[in-house]
């Protein structure tokens, strides 16, 4: 049973998590794919960009949602079973970021999970979980970079996460993983980070903008 949490929970974590909220609503709202605006990318972000705040925020809150209680269930189960609930959560998170990003419900064309990863994370540990939210938003309100923001937050993961200790030295190599996965999915945004043109990202404004 050990062996086959593992593998329920890859499944159910790829297959949940791959339901994307910015493509269900771009089409039920607006009558639009959201993969063909913008950056082209079906996440929070370029969903604001493109629509506004309106339903964005609606985005943002069913994204965590979904990570949250995949997590929680199967960090449940996993410890319940004997296992690490850092391992757990750890590594359905993984398998939620793979879903979200590889979606098989849109051919494998999805969002960047940092949603997902950063519910995922606050699971593991929350102390982790608050210095990395606390150097995304540091810097989001001053270089108003989301990517880069983004990827320096998810770099502090691993590093906290070894300095407080966790179960194992499998769930800070999952971690670890997850930000090299994270980050890769940011790599169109780094390339236009070091050309300069990398949109900025504003908290109340509603206008529609195209990267």
């Amino acid at each position: 049973m050990k062996i086959a949490i593992f593998f329920i929970a890859a499944v159910c974590a790829y297959l949940l998590s791959g339901v994307n909220p910015a493509i269900v609503l771009s089409k039920l709202i607006y009558h639009q794919d959201i993969r063909e605006l913008g950056s082209k990318n079906p996440g929070f972000t370029n969903f604001k960009r493109v629509f506004g705040s309106k339903y964005a925020w609606f985005v943002f809150v069913l994204d965590i949602l979904k990570s949250v209680v995949l997590c929680l269930v199967f960090g449940y189960l996993f410890d319940l079973l004997g296992l690490s609930y850092q391992l757990g959560v750890a590594f359905t998170g993984l398998f939620a970021m793979l879903g979200h990003a590889y979606p098989v419900w849109y051919h494998l064309d999805g969002g960047k999970a940092f949603l997902v990863a950063a519910a995922a994370i606050f699971f593991i540990d929350w102390r982790v979980g608050l210095i990395a939210m606390g150097i995304m938003m540091i810097l989001l309100f001053t270089v108003k970079y989301m990517s880069l923001s983004v990827i320096v937050a998810a770099l502090s993961c691993p590093i906290t996460l070894a300095l407080f200790g966790a179960d194992s030295i499998w769930v800070i190599a999952i971690v670890s993983i997850s930000t090299l996965f994270l980050i890769y999915r940011h790599k169109e945004n780094i390339k236009r980070l070091f050309k300069g043109t990398e949109s900025k990202f504003s908290l109340l404004d509603k206008k529609k903008e195209a990267e």
